[in-house]
């Protein structure tokens, strides 16, 4: 079933609540393959508190999350496709240690390309894009340790978006004996996304996300804590900065 009609009907039937762990990150039900040491069926829980940092929220990773992820080890997952270059650097902090940065976490990013195609399955974003196979293709997802900071930086371009999710980064954070921390995703400014969506060669054709992030079903209860920072241009490339608080 295309993936759209899916949700569309999943959600007049079931309500939001009820379609979010079926369809909470990519929005895909044509699949659901889970990946090696991925957790696939947590959901939305909101924000906690402890001392001076606030715990990211959990989301669903989705149908679509790496397969292998530990194949993945590299910072520049661009692997080919066209689009608006994108730094992506994400800090991971411990909130259970006084929200100091965490060395040594694993972090997984995966996301889809400009027109909403993710690779390692076969995908059908949706309107006027078909069916294709990508899964001989590994683009946009890799793997990488945070340093000292916390920090991992990856070079990618921008994502682009399918209804009826805003655009979205996927996160999955280890620690580094491998045990899962926390499954996650980044939101990005609307005003970003429609700079690049309405004036970027390899977006415009496709034009702005028909999804706010107040009215996505992951972010709409979760935003506060999953909403980046995007400075640059489409002519010099933009770079995404975002924190993360796991329990660690």
């Amino acid at each position: 079933m295309e993936r759209k009609h899916f949700l569309k009907s999943g959600l007049a039937a079931l309500g939001l609540a009820a379609i979010a762990p079926l369809a909470g990150s990519c929005g895909k039900d044509n699949d659901t393959t889970a990946a090696t040491n991925t957790t696939t069926d947590s959901t939305s829980t909101g924000s906690s508190s402890s001392g001076s940092c606030t715990a990211t929220s959990s989301e669903t990773a989705g149908p679509y999350p790496t397969i292998t992820p530990s194949s993945y080890v590299r910072s520049n997952i661009v692997d080919g496709q066209s689009g608006v270059p994108l730094t992506i650097k994400i800090t991971i902090n411990n909130k259970n240690n006084s929200c100091a940065a965490l060395s040594g976490a694993l972090v997984d990013i995966w996301h889809c390309t400009a027109v909403g195609y993710y690779s390692e399955y076969v995908d059908t974003p949706g309107g006027s894009y078909a069916s294709i196979d990508y899964t001989a293709s590994h683009f946009l997802r890799g793997r990488q340790t945070t340093d000292s900071n916390g920090l991992v930086t990856f070079t990618s371009i921008f994502p682009g978006w399918y209804s009826p999710r805003a655009p979205h980064i996927h996160v999955h954070v280890y620690n580094s004996a491998g045990t899962s921390l926390l499954v996650t995703q980044i939101a990005f400014p609307t005003d970003v996304c429609n700079t690049v969506y309405t004036t970027a060669t390899d977006y415009k054709a496709h034009g702005t996300q028909d999804t706010a992030n107040t009215a996505d079903m992951v972010f709409s209860d979760s935003l506060a804590t999953e909403l980046s920072t995007v400075t640059g241009s489409v002519s010099a490339g933009y770079t995404l900065t975002h924190t993360i608080y796991v329990s660690a």
